[in-house]
């Protein structure tokens, strides 16, 4: 199964919903591009909305980590949501979930953006 990644805009928060897989080869590229070019046309608030990632292996983490750095480098605000309990395990494991700013749902994770 290959990542898709539907993009809406909620208010001035740029909402990316992630369904399939994020690991090694195409999906770490897509995912990593798609936020490159958000961030380069100036996009300061994101929430990856990660409810339908059904996997994501260490390459995943680390687009996740570096998307996350690029963000913070620019002045962008980055926010995870909907966390599979797979994901949120993942997460906490690797003391990940310390860094991130995770929410519940996509609605919490943009109220926070205000």
């Amino acid at each position: 199964m290959s990542l898709t990644i539907e993009q809406r805009q909620v208010e001035d928060v740029t909402v990316l919903a992630c369904s399939g897989q994020i690991t090694l080869g195409e999906a770490t590229s897509e995912f990593r591009n798609r936020i490159r070019e958000l961030l380069n046309q100036g996009v300061k608030k994101l929430v990856i909305d990660l409810g339908n990632v059904r996997y994501l292996d260490s390459s995943g983490i680390g687009e996740l980590v570096g998307s996350y750095t690029s963000a913070s480098n620019v002045g962008a605000k980055m926010k995870l949501a909907n966390l599979t309990k797979k994901l949120h395990d993942l997460l906490s494991i690797t003391k990940l979930i310390t860094v991130f700013g995770v929410y519940e749902s996509e609605e919490a994770a943009v109220a926070s953006m205000k």
